[in-house]
């Protein structure tokens, strides 16, 4: 059998559907990598970590701003995809 060859533009088009992304603000940090997460829109959600920020030990704190993917079958649930950095704008703030 031959292996079938995959563009980076087919793995894009396949995106998980079942989720929507949301920019939210991390509000308590529970056991077990657990985060409450206010959205944008006040919604409070119960988030976990992605895999990848696990992988590479990227510490999420309260008062970080997250790129959460909310479940759409269940809008009480999330994951934390990716962490803004916030230090940046702290920095500016102060300077300033």
């Amino acid at each position: 059998m031959k292996k079938i060859k995959t563009n980076k533009k087919d793995k894009a088009e396949k995106q998980n559907l079942s989720e929507v992304d949301v920019i939210g603000t991390v509000l308590e940090a529970r056991p077990n990598a657990m985060f409450d997460v206010e959205l944008e829109n006040g919604q409070r959600v119960l988030c976990t970590i992605s895999g990848k920020i696990r992988v590479k030990h990227i510490h999420i704190t309260p008062g970080d701003k997250c790129l959460i993917g909310v479940n759409i079958y269940d809008m009480s649930k999330g994951r934390i995809k990716f962490r803004y950095d916030t230090r940046v704008q702290q920095k500016e703030k102060t300077s300033a």
